[in-house]
């Protein structure tokens, strides 16, 4: 016979979900087409170059020159005699943490940060501690941007207009989560006048700035002196020193910011360390610039606050009223400011939601928060960014002064953390580095900085928002601890299959069976399996019982899901598709032994459904005779908490093959607990 399709046989639909509906091409308007995974330029077009990275990952460093020379400034009280000294050591502890995070990336090239190097050096408890401090902390990084940004932008406003501040807060979030499911790179390239604008505009300010005072400078400087002097015989020398290490560590906001470039490696282009080492350069540079630059010019042009005014906007003010270049001057400085602050959140939503992929990966969050979209995003977790600093943003009221306390106690917690490891990392590695000691002095200093910022700010804002992130972050820790033990217990169970299913497999079957020819016209079972473990072996040996001689052919389908974990390169997608073909080639191996004809389809896909979908039904087309089957864990009592941990896929590719005309059986495997 020849011509159509007999009538005997299923025939499957095989576009019932076209891509045209109106919700889909609304998403692809806004976020864009789905990557094209076999695109050899695909790794290259998606990672950043150092300028670019200074720009996505740099500006979060860069915009803390916004808020935290202010609060640094305004804690000096009267003795602002002291803001050429805190200039200085602002611009040196910039400078000994930067070289600190280039060490990190040096030892550490495949990124990850402090959650990676405490793993790695301290255990995996030390790491959850990092890594929850560091995810609390990139959440507060959106909500800080964004509260700073708001008070930039509504500074050269009426206070009529204040109103509206915190509704345009919470859009820019919104803007922000959207212009993030399309791209890191797509969302840097729109941001880039932003930054290149507010460097222009500050490099103009501080530069115009000290030149404009250049002639007082030495009266400047004597009246410093002079202010040391009645300062030293009047509360001395001890008190003094005690103002100044209070408003260093008050002003620790400044420094928040520079590890997102040792977070962020994995986007950076090859050769990636090198890239990373020269973004930190740039970062440690114009951060330190700024930063100490605007504290010298506040006190130069005696800048001093003002209501509804951030002292960078009185600063411009009074820069412009001196030098000719008009309102329109501090109207730019300030916008650029708010833009960039907006630019700075962006380091929230790459580094965010990286680190919480790593954890997932790790079985210390939700697994799902692993998973990448079809624009290769961590979609779930830029959206649980998104949420989480909208929700610290309303509930603070984008109070900046309440933000900063709650989000440097995070960075600084991290930032120890981090030094404490690299120090552990150089004493452990003694023996084989002769230059370990020369090495570790850096961190040692980097330490000592930290924790004396971290202490000083929690006991002296303990009650002013300190308490709130100390509370957020150790139940963050807790609940991290209670998913890894359910993924363990699960594990456990999972694993008592395993060597259940893998004895049978290896010794109740006779091996040396010779391999019968697939035939595509008799009945065909085909599998869902993942790695070769009980779970699958278990889904097999349920129908070869349950549909004795029924089935001839056994076709095993898997989808290498490609996730935070494996996207890291083309070399990292070959190993991940050689390693799951070797796990298909054990079930195609016991398939044969069982007396079926066998064979495999693979797929590599940033989400299973959808891959899983569109390889079978081409498979129903190629084997017309053909049952899908896949197995699913299936808990005695079925919580609230399941869904969210573990996957239905299952259920929801049985659906999609249903609607295709198919047939799916899924085999439950009990797990009791």
């Amino acid at each position: 016979m020849s011509g159509g399709p007999r009538h005997d046989e299923p025939q499957y639909d095989i576009n019932p979900l076209s891509p045209d509906g109106f919700f889909v091409r609304l998403k692809r308007r806004l976020i864009g087409a789905p990557r094209d995974l076999s695109d050899r330029k695909l790794f290259h077009q998606l990672s950043l170059i150092a300028f670019l990275a200074w720009i996505g990952l740099g500006a979060d460093g860069l915009s803390s020159s916004c808020y935290g020379p202010e609060e640094a400034f305004k804690t000096l009280g009267e003795h602002r005699y002291l803001a050429i000294a805190l200039a200085l050591m602002m611009a040196t502890t910039v400078c000994v943490i930067a070289i600190a995070y280039s060490r990190v990336i040096e030892h550490f090239p495949h990124g990850g940060g402090g959650y990676v190097v405490a793993t790695k050096v301290l255990g995996k408890r030390a790491g959850v501690v990092s890594g929850s401090a560091l995810l609390v902390d990139y959440m507060l990084t959106i909500t800080i941007s964004i509260a700073a940004a708001g008070d930039a932008l509504f500074s050269f406003l009426p206070m009529g207009w204040h109103v509206a501040k915190l509704p345009t807060e919470a859009v820019l979030i919104a803007i922000l989560i959207m212009l993030n499911f399309r791209g890191v790179r797509e969302s840097v390239l729109v941001l880039t006048p932003i930054f290149l604008l507010f460097v222009v505009t500050h490099v103009v300010l501080i530069a115009g700035g000290v030149a404009a005072h250049a002639p007082e400078l030495p009266q400047t400087l004597k009246s410093a002196a002079d202010g040391f002097s009645e300062g030293l015989s009047g509360i001395g020398l001890g008190s003094m020193l005690l103002v100044l290490v209070h408003a260093y560590s008050l002003g620790g906001g400044t420094y928040t910011g520079i590890e997102a470039v040792s977070n962020g490696l994995a986007i950076m282009r090859e050769p990636r360390v090198q890239t990373g080492k020269r973004t930190m350069f740039y970062m440690a540079a114009s951060l330190a610039f700024t930063a100490s630059g605007l504290l010298l010019c506040y006190l130069l042009w005696q800048v001093t606050p003002e209501p509804g005014k951030t002292m960078n906007a009185v600063l411009a003010e009074k820069f412009v009223a001196q030098v000719p270049l008009g309102a329109a001057f501090v109207i730019l400085t300030m916008a650029s400011e708010g833009a960039l602050l907006v630019v700075a959140a962006q380091a929230g939503f790459v580094d965010g939601p990286r680190v919480l992929g790593n954890m997932a990966v790790d079985s210390w969050m939700p697994r799902r928060f692993a998973a990448l979209s079809d624009r290769l995003t961590t979609q779930n977790g830029i959206l649980l960014m998104g949420i989480t600093s909208l929700a610290a943003l309303l509930y603070t009221h984008g109070d900046v002064r309440q933000i900063v306390v709650m989000y440097a106690i995070n960075v600084f917690i991290t930032f120890s953390m981090t030094e404490f490891s690299m120090c552990r990392f150089f004493l452990g590695s003694r023996r084989d580095s002769p230059l370990w000691k020369r090495e570790i002095v850096i961190h040692v200093v980097g330490l000592s900085m930290c924790l004396t910022i971290l202490i000083v700010t929690v006991y002296e804002k303990f009650l002013e928002g300190g308490w709130i992130t100390l509370l957020v972050t150790g139940g963050f820790i807790g609940l991290c601890f209670l998913i890894h033990k359910h993924y363990t217990d699960v594990q456990e169970y999972v694993s008592k299959l395993d060597r259940e299913a893998l004895s049978f497999a290896g010794v109740a079957v006779e091996p040396g069976v010779r391999p019968r020819e697939i035939d595509p016209r008799q009945p065909t079972a085909v599998l869902l399996v993942g790695s070769y473990s009980g779970l699958g072996i278990h889904t097999l040996l349920k129908v070869h019982r349950s549909f004795p001689g029924q089935f001839k052919n056994v076709i095993f389908v898997s989808v290498g899901v490609i996730d935070s974990g494996s996207f890291k390169g083309r070399d990292e997608l070959t190993a991940l598709k050689n390693s799951v073909e070797d796990q298909l080639l054990k079930y195609v191996d016991l398939a044969r032994r069982l007396g079926f004809a066998a064979d495999y389809r693979l797929v590599l896909g940033p989400e299973v459904v959808s891959e899983a979908e569109k390889l079978c039904v081409q498979i129903a087309l190629e084997f017309p005779r053909c049952v899908f089957f896949s197995g699913q864990l299936l808990f005695r009592q079925d919580r609230w908490y399941h869904r969210l941990l573990h996957n239905q896929t299952a259920f929801t590719i049985q659906r999609r093959l249903h609607w295709h005309g198919a047939t799916m059986v899924v085999m439950p495997i009990r797990v009791l607990n």
